[in-house]
This record gives structure tokens, C-alpha cells and sequence, in this order.
């Protein structure tokens, strides 16, 4: 069998081409790995949330409070801004359900329809606007945690992070399981 040039010509084409597709493949990889800890970790410039109404404390007379990353609060005013509405606040709720036992609901809420007896508004500290609406039943599963707004490879989200009363949760991070 006798090789010609035009037969090779494929063969190093894909030699040439494998040591930038390990580069492209470990750039992707890199900037991933990093974005996640970026998603993860939160800015310490950002400034705690206040609670704008309704605040709750848990059974030992602590304050109930979370946080909104600043990546949060600045989707949620891009939000705002392109609506028209500066109204708009984040209702973040929890269902039981899901693949760990409770799942995270979270859906755009007009602030004309938060029942000041029920729920709990909390406003990012850095004067952004960004607001996030909880019932009490969801503020005492959420305590302690962070609202962040992620954007991975699978899209972009909302996300719960640090959550202290969780001991699990899926993959995907919309469920997650509690200390008994």
C-alpha cells in the first residue's frame, strides 16, 4: 500500500488541530472552574440586605436575615430597568418536593401584591433598589443564606447559596435537604 500526500493531509490536519482543541477544551475548563468560584464566592464590598418591612425573628429572638450578592442585586435592577417597573421584587418561596425533600421557587412579584402581615421584604445594601420577598415559613428554611444570580454554561439563574439549614442538595442546586 503506498500512502500519498493527500491521504496524510487529514492526519496532520488533526495532529496540528488536537493541541488546540486541548487548549480551547482547558480554557473552557479554566474559565469554568473559576466562574464557579466566582458564583460561589460573594464580593465583600457588597453590603448586608436591610429589612424594608415585616421583620422576623426565629425561636431564639435572632434576627432573621439573608443576603442578595451584588450580582443579584444588579440583575434584579437590569430587570427593573428594562419593565419599566420599579416595583418588581424577587419572591423566593419553598415547597416540599424536589429530588432532596424542599425545592426553591422563585418568580417576579409586583410589590402591590406582598401582604405586609405574611411576608418579609429585604433590600440589597447597596442602593440598587433590588428587593426579595419571602413567607415566613421559607424565611425560616433560608436564614443565614445568600441570593445570588449565576450565569453558567446551562444559562443563568437565581440561585440560593450557603444555605445553613441545608445538609444537601441537587446538582443543579433548586432542591435541597435539611438537618433533622
Amino acid at each position: 500500500m503506498t500512502i500519498t500526500r493527500t491521504s496524510m493531509r487529514p492526519l496532520t490536519r488533526v495532529a496540528t488541530m488536537r493541541p488546540m482543541a486541548d487548549r480551547a477544551f482547558e480554557s473552557l475548563r479554566s474559565s469554568y472552574v473559576h466562574g464557579l468560584d466566582r458564583h460561589i464566592s460573594t464580593s465583600s464590598a457588597s453590603k448586608a440586605a436591610v429589612v424594608t418591612a415585616n421583620p422576623r425573628k426565629d425561636e431564639d429572638g435572632n434576627e432573621m436575615l439573608i443576603d442578595i450578592t451584588s450580582r443579584a442585586a444588579s440583575r434584579l435592577k437590569e430587570i427593573m430597568s428594562k419593565d419599566s417597573n420599579p416595583f418588581l421584587a424577587l419572591r423566593i418561596t419553598v415547597e416540599s418536593g424536589g429530588c432532596h425533600g424542599f425545592q426553591y421557587l422563585m418568580s417576579l412579584t409586583n410589590m402591590s401584591a406582598v401582604s405586609s402581615e405574611h411576608d418579609t421584604v429585604f433590600e440589597a445594601g447597596d442602593g440598587s433598589g433590588a428587593k426579595v420577598v419571602m413567607d415566613e415559613p421559607s424565611l425560616e428554611l433560608l436564614k443565614g443564606s445568600q441570593v445570588d444570580y449565576t450565569m453558567e454554561l446551562i444559562g443563568s439563574q437565581f440561585k440560593i447559596v450557603g444555605n445553613p439549614a441545608a445538609t444537601s442538595s441537587c446538582g443543579c442546586g433548586t432542591s435541597f435537604d435539611i438537618k433533622s
